[in-house]
């Protein structure tokens, strides 16, 4: 078993093996095969699709099996290397430690948002975008949107999510305003003069490639939902009696059935359910 750190407490030793695992991830191709797979699994509501990896109950479960694939993909490189965690509630400034030039890099430069610091700046070669919307090769961030400026969530946010004793709720989508953990640290829970809450607006914060499916291409993205995993691990912690939702297969005639996955049932591409990922005991902790 290995630890999972908070990013702020890690040794400029452990920042350049973390890095240094990544860009050989990077390098071997492997990296951005990952970045499609969130890509084919980020299908919103409006689709009739499946969604399993957002908008839906299973977004915990399925992000917890992308990490875990991502970090061994890690270890193979480095087998004591682990994902670290952001805590964005407390390191919440665009010159707070993870973006610093021996990490993650800074934000972008005016005009065009390029990554011009750090590891993962296009000019050092060794990180070019070949996934994705965007036409640009180089990574881009807007950290804070300084033309409409933007917050990182508060620890009020981030406790409002927490306190919920519901795990999901009916229609299981982004639309579930009738409470539900998983709605309201996802983040389409917020009112509409907001539209952003918790998981959502961290990824609005960072800007550039954070913002759609193909948000993995900035390596801020694992830190991110390495602390959206602990989450999920306080949450189940304070609602010990609360499981994930729905425990069966929706009835023949509702309209989520088919697009939703329930507790048993196997989550794409892995042949794994939400109750295989409920727990991560034996693999990691966190410090």
């Amino acid at each position: 078993m290995y630890t999972r750190q908070n990013q702020k407490n890690l040794t400029r030793a452990q920042k350049k093996r973390f890095t240094a695992a990544v860009l050989e991830v990077k390098r071997t191709g492997a990296y951005d095969d990952l970045v499609r797979t969130h890509d084919k699994y980020f299908v919103p509501d409006r689709d009739s699709k499946l969604r399993v990896g957002h908008m839906s109950p299973s977004f915990f479960p399925w992000h917890r099996r992308y990490l875990l694939q991502f970090e061994r993909l890690l270890q193979g490189v480095d087998p004591g290397v682990s994902v670290p965690y952001w805590d964005w509630t407390a390191d919440n400034s665009p010159v707070s430690s993870l973006w610093a030039e021996d990490f993650l890099g800074g934000t972008g430069r005016e005009g065009d948002r390029r990554v011009m610091t750090g590891p993962f700046a296009y000019d050092n070669g060794n990180w070019e975008i070949t996934v994705g919307i965007t036409e640009a090769r180089f990574l881009t961030r807007n950290l804070g949107r300084p033309q409409k400026p933007i917050a990182l969530p508060t620890a009020a946010e981030l406790q409002w999510a927490l306190d919920d004793p519901t795990y999901d709720t009916s229609p299981w989508d982004s639309t579930a305003r009738g409470g539900g953990f998983r709605n309201k640290l996802e983040g389409w829970a917020a009112p509409k003069s907001e539209r952003w809450r918790n998981h959502n607006k961290v990824h609005q914060w960072i800007g550039g490639h954070m913002t759609g499916g193909t948000a993995p291409n900035d390596p801020a993205f694992w830190l991110h939902h390495a602390f959206v995993d602990l989450l999920w691990d306080r949450w189940q912690q304070r609602h010990p009696r609360s499981g994930y939702l729905p425990a069966a297969p929706l009835e023949p005639g509702d309209l989520q059935r088919g697009r939703v996955i329930a507790l048993d049932e196997p989550m794409p591409p892995w042949d794994l359910t939400p109750r295989d990922m409920l727990s991560h005991q034996g693999l990691y902790r966190y410090e």
